[in-house]
């Protein structure tokens, strides 16, 4: 079979896919849009043992109540359950979601997030399907319009993007001025060793946990992957932590590097608007 052909059965496959996935999120019967939503609160917070892993988040008990039978049902992310906690205090709301009929596969997800419909499937096959006919074009045309393929689209996705990415930076930068300055103490160091199965290579992730209390008297327990020096000696350490009021979860320790990691993204976003427009531009020259 020729290239072209295993490019254009490719480029069918995912558009067909493509098509059944939107289909289906219209007709609102995606696995994702069936799922039951509730809130739910934090009961508990177990404080995480020093030495142990940060796998699974910090371990709650959060309790819901079922709006059918009218039952208050506490559950615990013990386990794959969904988005891992990574920052807990008693009272704080955690979305709990299960498929219709199953509240046994239970996940957690943050109150934040939009509930999904059911379309990151189907986009990932838009993707595969537009590589494919990228290719396509190449292996026909010539490799020039590889780069107008990729450049082109990624340039206008990129600028599309940058405008949102500006108003989100100003709206952190102004969370970040608003913190509440607070004191800390980290009380467990969390620590992680994964083996690469091709080369043997082994790697640490060092995760201290920080508790802190809010002005308001909320009790927080949460991760801490950065902002700290020695990160694996710093167990029993006083650290001062700024912290969002309205969101004890959006914090930092280090507020003038959470300043300097906002401009760099600006920086990232403009950057990728070069590139991939001269990207573009080189490949409409070649041709």
């Amino acid at each position: 079979m020729e290239w072209e052909q295993v490019l254009v059965l490719w480029c069918a496959g995912w558009g067909a896919a493509a098509l059944v996935g939107y289909a289906l999120a219209l007709a609102g019967v995606t696995g994702a849009q069936r799922m039951r939503h509730f809130t739910g609160r934090v009961e508990r917070v177990r404080e995480p043992r020093h030495g142990g892993s940060r796998v699974g988040g910090i371990s709650v008990v959060v309790s819901y109540r079922d709006p059918v039978s009218g039952q208050d049902i506490q559950v615990t992310n013990d386990g794959e359950r969904g988005d891992a906690i990574t920052a807990a205090w008693v009272g704080r709301e955690i979305r709990v979601s299960h498929p219709p009929g199953r509240p046994h596969a239970y996940r957690f997800s943050a109150m934040a997030e939009t509930p999904g419909r059911g379309l990151s499937g189907p986009g990932c096959a838009v993707f595969l399907g537009y590589v494919g006919l990228v290719a396509l074009a190449s292996v026909e045309r010539g490799w020039p319009w590889a780069l107008i393929g990729v450049g082109g689209p990624g340039a206008i996705v990129a600028a599309v993007h940058l405008p949102g990415a500006l108003r989100a930076r100003k709206d952190r930068l102004g969370r970040l001025a608003a913190m509440d300055a607070v004191r800390g103490r980290v009380v467990a160091v969390l620590k992680d060793v994964s083996v690469d199965q091709d080369d043997g290579h082994v790697s640490t992730t060092i995760t201290p946990v920080v508790s802190f209390s809010t002005r308001e008297g909320r009790a927080v327990t949460a991760h801490c992957p950065s902002g700290l020096p020695d990160p694996a000696g710093s167990y029993g350490r006083d650290v001062t932590v700024h912290h969002t009021p309205a969101d004890p979860a959006c914090f930092t320790l280090d507020v003038e590097a959470a300043r300097r990691s906002e401009a760099w993204e600006i920086v990232f976003d403009v950057l990728a608007i070069v590139v991939l427009g001269a990207t573009a531009a080189a490949g409409v020259a070649l041709l």
